[in-house]
């Protein structure tokens, strides 16, 4: 990987990972940028400026080589959408498998179900759940507004009528979040469920 594109395109798991934005609408107390740390698993992911189309393009290389290439990094790919949408495009034209990782308060950012708009751009969607239940959510995830805990869930509904393969996450360990009954809930909408380690990338 060339160091000049190292904090935008990281690679892990025989996969790729493209780190496009270091905003977000959420300010997990888990998440490593809080405390300072930009550092995932021995990447820089702190971006100077948000890079472009182009810049992104030129990071990916050759895509052929990954697993599948994954919008995760430290900031939400959905506050970057039109971004998102034609990286999103080139890779689909050179076969890649894509998968987004998100924390599925996007329609709530653009007051649209943009799950519509991704499902001929993604392969796969991994979505935070991060909270048996909101007030857990709150206090990990600690939205800027209330009720995002249920715009997450209307989330999942949405992209199920989009997508095929969902992966709700959370993350083990954390307190007061019950692992079992974050299980459950992706039972519940029939989607496949992932226990996350903290700080480690997936």
């Amino acid at each position: 990987m060339n160091a000049v594109y190292e904090n935008i395109a990281y690679q892990a798991h025989g996969n790729l990972y493209l780190n496009i934005t270091n905003r977000c609408n959420l300010k997990c107390q888990f998440c490593p940028k809080f405390n300072r740390q930009w550092l995932i698993d021995g990447h820089s992911l702190i971006l100077r400026h948000e890079p472009s189309v182009e810049d992104i393009i030129s990071a990916i290389g050759d895509p052929s080589q990954y697993q599948q290439v994954v919008f995760c990094g430290l900031g939400e790919p959905t506050l970057r959408l039109e971004t998102l949408l034609q990286v999103s495009d080139y890779l689909k034209k050179n076969d890649c498998f894509v998968r987004l990782n998100t924390n599925g308060l996007a329609n709530r950012e653009f007051k649209d179900d943009i799950t519509a708009m991704l499902r001929d751009k993604i392969d796969a969607i991994s979505i935070s759940l991060n909270a048996q239940d909101e007030v857990v959510y709150d206090y990990h995830c600690r939205p800027k507004e209330l009720g995002a805990y249920y715009e997450l869930l209307d989330f999942i509904t949405c992209a199920k009528d989009n997508f095929s393969d969902i992966t709700l996450s959370a993350i083990d360990g954390l307190p007061g979040v019950d692992i079992i009954a974050c299980e459950n809930i992706a039972k519940d909408y029939d989607v496949k469920f992932k226990r996350r380690i903290y700080n480690v990338v997936g």
